[in-house]
């Protein structure tokens, strides 16, 4: 048994190297295969993933990291935060939890949003004065067993009571003044009792995690920080208590947990960073362990080693005792870079995935308590590695910087909306409440087989495009028979919608599996993005022009913005963030105008991640907004006033850049709106937005099919915030995941019910 943590990670992927966990998810939700076989391929990500860690040198290897769908799902089952709705069910313990997740035929799921500031989403949890708080579920103290019987003692991991009620929001029978936080000591109560259950079991250490509080809070808020770790700590019969704070500073709360009864505190070095010049003036270090997060768990670059070091060796004198880690979960990284077997050989020797960066936190403790010397060839590695990025004449293109260095103001504006919206009626001649997609339709296996086919040599292009042309022609005729009003072309020929235009673009290499978890069964393959970016040629312009000609009905240009790109990508991390985003833009704004010139009058550039980036503290968000709003102006500013500039944002917090939206100056916004019922267009009636709004009325992410009434529902309400004449009718996101039956029957639902407001406006 250890007694101090020593190198470690935070986390840790759980999809699978080869995605075994999302196949297995996916075959049982299509009945293809039991519980009993889910469950088996889940253990054996486990035991692979302890092994693993163990045998890579580790001083303390987490558990509890796994998840079936989500990490805050799990916490709200475990002490037994399940709405009335979903127990009501009568569906076993796996099939209750996957109602909550992505909902059924008779219930819809829990609110999802983006995990802080990274792409990964979490279930939102639902807490009232009446949730009844218990420990209902005890598979943190199952997982540990599990570990240890194969002979690897673990850490338990959970997202610690106070981030859990942060997160969560209050349940419809709430009354106004109620906040989930009002019931953190009954939720500490569970809390309690499930350390002491670890304590029995033989856990020495619990990891709690609070990156809430790298985020701004209120003096109350982080006075009930400091009292559930009090609480927490002075139990008789616990584990050491572990709570790392990660993805930014964490300011005051630093000193709150510094000074409560525990054992560790992790900080984030990486993301903030935390100045280790002010942590000599934390009360309470000196009596505790502080981890280190050393090695950047959001990011594929290697470890700039030597610099880390230095880092680590200011903190030698700070803490009782200094361990070290990566600053977050590796969730948010793919799995082993060497298994990159197609990638530019000079990019591969930059990167570092997960298993590498395990590797980096081990060279690290192995430095701090053996010395250089026991690791210099591992140090060597890293600094040439280094020093070769940095020298890389790849990194710049000069024709490009010259572009971002002579931009001026008007680069960056259209004329007023009010001058645009009778031009571009004139030109669409649209109904009211217009239907559309948000973009993509379903991608069968037959799409992603031509796909694989061309990848693989089995076909040639020439064939390979035939196929693409047959799956726009049979979109483009569905749509026309459902009869929306302004069609799209379905995607067909695109992977993902970051990872297709990174193909296309220079600066950029894509991986063979590289994947990474978004939420639940998705996953994303994020490319890389290593040096200046540009647009040698046109990307969509081909397959847009063949759409349009199959039908006299305006067909949507689908195209990423710079921010989304950038925020669903790994980005160099050698300039400003603001400068690439510059670049990317550039390269759409391309994009756009080349549209425009072949005839396409609707050009939908979509911003989902606009919020994800937003930095967590205040005093940094305005100059982040500034330039995200500036990239996307200069993305689409290029075109007269006749064509109608479309985006789409989704799954975020909106009303915490409800401003940056307006400013976005899009004609029309389309934006998640049905799990949150709406909420969204109070926000945008509040800062007075008076564009076009799309608010989702179905959502895409559950098998649900919606029935007409119900999106009749939706679009009434929705009238009730929003006059007619600005109202789009469409679903929350795009299809790609969704199978044809149940699209057919939804969009079916969504015109015949904006038929039918239509109609009942007249």
């Amino acid at each position: 048994m250890t007694t101090t943590i020593g190198s470690t990670v935070l986390g840790y992927p759980r999809i699978g190297p080869h995605r075994e966990l999302k196949r297995a998810l996916e075959s049982y939700w299509a009945g293809r295969s039991s519980e009993a076989e889910l469950r088996d391929v889940a253990r054996t990500l486990r035991t692979n993933t302890w092994r693993e860690l163990s045998d890579a040198g580790l001083d303390s290897v987490p558990s509890n990291t796994f998840s079936y769908y989500d990490q805050v799902l799990d916490t709200a089952v475990t002490f037994g935060a399940v709405p009335r709705r979903y127990t009501d069910l009568g569906a076993n313990a796996l099939d209750t939890y996957f109602a909550m997740a992505r909902g059924n035929d008779s219930v819809p799921p829990l609110e999802m949003t983006k995990w802080f500031d990274t792409n990964y989403h979490y279930l939102v949890p639902e807490i009232g004065p009446d949730t009844s708080f218990a420990l209902t579920d005890r598979t943190p103290i199952e997982q540990y067993r599990e570990a240890a019987a194969l002979g690897v003692t673990t850490r338990p991991v959970l997202v610690g009571p106070v981030t859990f009620l942060l997160l969560a929001k209050p349940d419809g029978s709430a009354p106004a003044t109620f906040r989930p936080l009002d019931r953190l000591g009954d939720l500490l109560a569970c809390y309690a009792e499930l350390l002491r259950e670890l304590h029995h079991a033989g856990a020495e250490w619990v990891q709690l995690d609070e990156p809430a509080f790298t985020a701004d809070r209120s003096p109350a808020e982080k006075e009930r920080l400091g009292h559930a770790y009090r609480v927490l700590g002075d139990l008789t019969e616990r584990p050491k208590v572990f709570v790392p704070t990660y993805f930014g500073d964490a300011g005051e709360s630093l000193h709150t947990l510094a000074t409560a009864p525990i054992e560790a505190v992790g900080v984030d070095l990486v993301a903030g960073p935390v100045s280790p010049d002010r942590l000599p003036g934390i009360t309470g270090l000196r009596d505790k362990t502080l981890v280190a997060g050393l090695v950047d768990g959001r990011n594929i670059w290697r470890t700039d080693l030597d610099s880390a070091l230095c880092t680590a060796a200011t903190l030698l004198g700070v803490a009782g005792n200094v361990a070290v880690s990566t600053s977050c979960s590796l969730l948010h990284v793919p799995y082993d870079a060497e298994a990159e077997t197609s990638i530019d050989p000079q990019v591969k020797s930059w990167l570092a995935f997960a298993k590498q960066k395990v590797d980096e936190v081990v060279t690290l403790g192995r430095a701090l308590s053996e010395g250089r010397e026991a690791v210099g060839a591992e140090l060597n590695a890293s600094r040439e590695a280094i020093a070769d990025r940095g020298a890389s004449e790849r990194l710049r293109n000069e024709r490009v910087r010259s572009r971002v260095d002579t931009l001026r103001p008007g680069d960056y504006r259209r004329s007023e909306c009010a001058t645009r919206r009778p031009a571009q009626q004139h030109a669409l001649r649209l109904p009211p409440l217009p239907t559309t997609t948000i973009g993509s339709f379903p991608q069968t296996a037959d799409v992603r087989k031509a796909r694989a086919a061309l990848r693989n040599g089995t076909i040639d292009r020439t064939s390979y495009h035939q196929r693409m042309v047959d799956e726009i022609q049979r979109v483009i005729a569905l749509q026309e028979e459902i009869g929306l009003d302004v069609l799209v072309h379905g995607e067909p020929e695109r992977n993902d919608m970051v990872q297709y235009f990174s193909e296309h673009m220079e600066g950029f290499v894509s991986t063979d599996n590289g994947w990474v978890q978004s939420y639940g069964s998705r996953c994303v393959r994020p490319p890389i993005l290593f040096g200046d970016v540009a647009r040698p040629r046109s990307i969509t312009t081909e397959w847009a022009k063949i759409a349009q000609s199959l039908t006299d009905k305006p067909v949507k240009g689908m195209l990423t913005g710079p921010v989304t790109i950038l925020a669903w990508s790994f980005v160099r991390d050698d300039q400003p963030l603001e400068d690439t985003a510059a670049q990317v833009a550039l390269a759409i704004r391309d994009e756009v105008v080349d549209l425009e010139a072949t005839g396409i009058r609707v050009i939908q550039v979509d911003e989902p991640a606009l919020r994800e980036l937003l930095p967590l503290r205040a005093e940094q968000q305005r100059d982040y907004l500034r330039w995200a709003v500036d990239a996307f102006r200069l993305a689409t500013s290029g075109v007269a006033e006749r064509t109608q500039i479309h985006t789409h944002l989704c799954y975020s917090e909106f009303g915490e850049v409800i401003d940056a939206i307006v400013a976005l100056d899009a004609d029309v916004t389309s934006i998640e709106a049905a799990r949150s019922r709406m909420e969204v267009l109070d926000d945008l009636n509040a800062v007075g937005f008076g564009r076009g709004v799309g608010p989702g009325v179905y959502d895409i992410h559950s098998p649900r099919v919606p029935q007409t009434d119900e999106v009749e529902k939706l679009l009434r309400a929705a009238l009730e915030s929003m006059p007619a004449e600005r109202l789009w009718v469409n679903p929350d996101c795009g299809l790609k995941t969704r199978g044809y039956a149940e699209v057919d029957s939804a969009l079916r639902s969504m015109v015949a019910a904006a038929a039918q407001v239509r109609g009942s406006l007249q």
